[in-house]
């Protein structure tokens, strides 16, 4: 699903006018354990600043999700100062819309926004085992990477 086949999908700001929406946007009660909610991920947007790309995901005028990048972020300063990153922070999808494309719009729009931004690759991390999102990240083309970020397993996407 691309904006070319599917043009009435696209991706906004958080706004005032659109925040409550925003805040309410929930996942399936079995994903919560997998993924923060909108209101933790806002938070950090704000504490990050032009590190965090924050979006609404709108189908028309209804909103379907939400997603988070992240812009040349810091690594692991311990282990190697100079490793910066960008990808996808975060990514809640409405409980009634998985499964229509929406997640892999919403990846499709951070490569190709990293791709603008001269980033080579993109990095998401998840929560290992069968409820958590591999699958879904690995049937868009991500690898492990064989890290892991906290207890959640690190994957690459050439963009």
């Amino acid at each position: 699903m691309s904006t070319r086949t599917h043009p009435s999908l696209r991706l906004e700001k958080v706004t005032p006018a659109t925040v409550d929406a925003a805040l309410d946007l929930r996942v399936h009660p079995h994903q919560e354990q997998n993924v923060s909610p909108v209101s933790r991920s806002l938070a950090e947007a704000y504490a990050f600043g032009d590190a965090a790309w924050p979006r609404l995901i709108f189908d028309g005028d209804r909103l379907v999700g939400f997603l988070m990048a992240f812009l040349d972020l810091p690594w692991n300063e311990k282990k190697d100062p100079t490793d910066r990153r960008s990808g996808l922070w975060r990514l809640n999808i409405a409980a009634d819309v998985q499964g229509k494309g929406y997640g892999r719009f919403a990846v499709e729009a951070v490569r190709d926004e990293l791709r603008r931004r001269g980033e080579q690759r993109l990095y998401v991390t998840w929560a290992p085992g069968d409820t958590g999102p591999g699958a879904f990240y690995e049937r868009l083309g991500f690898r492990t990477t064989g890290e892991t970020s906290g207890d959640q397993v690190v994957g690459v996407l050439d963009v």
